[in-house]
């Protein structure tokens, strides 16, 4: 059930991520979610060294720490994948 959960919220934090950045991103769903999954990872790795993965009520501030960390991977794979795909589109017509 935990990788189920894991996807879930991947998914969702990538489609965040990927509303909140300017511009077009041209990566598939299956890697936005994919990027969600790391940016949810990196999230909590955060708000553990942060002192703050566990508060009573709502986690705020770890779920503010995925989101951004979310934002920060999609950003970055999104502009390693434009550019792997296009250089391999630049090799193809040579």
């Amino acid at each position: 059930m935990g990788w189920l959960w894991a996807i879930i919220v991947g998914f969702v934090l990538g489609l965040l991520a990927k509303a909140i950045l300017p511009g077009k991103q041209h990566s598939p769903l299956w890697l936005i979610t994919i990027f969600g999954i790391i940016g949810g990872i990196v999230g909590n790795a955060l708000a553990r060294a942060f002192g703050i993965e566990a508060t009573p009520g709502i986690d705020w501030g770890r779920h503010i720490l995925q989101v951004v960390a979310a934002v920060v991977i999609v950003g970055l794979g999104d502009m390693l994948y434009v550019s792997t795909r296009g250089r391999g589109k630049r090799q193809q017509r040579v």
